[in-house]
């Protein structure tokens, strides 16, 4: 099952998260955990499956594991 592809633009360690949607599948997530052992993709998957009202294993990271921007599937 193919989802839909968003680009992620991931700042972490922010002082509060919260989620911009740029338009044009593209969006901006600000996580409060720091990029430190994953924390912040686990976290970032956590966050966009509450947005999308799917579950965690439906949101792939497809690309950027250890970048800032992101290429993410959200199937469902």
């Amino acid at each position: 099952m193919i989802g839909k592809i968003y680009n992620v633009r991931v700042i972490a360690n922010a002082k509060r998260g919260e989620i911009l949607d740029l338009g044009e599948g593209a969006l901006k997530v600000k996580l409060t955990v720091p990029p430190v052992d994953g924390k912040a993709n686990k976290e970032l998957i956590k966050v966009l499956a509450g947005y999308f009202g799917v579950k965690k294993r439906d949101v792939i990271i497809k690309s950027g594991l250890r970048s800032r921007e992101k290429v993410v599937e959200v199937v469902g």
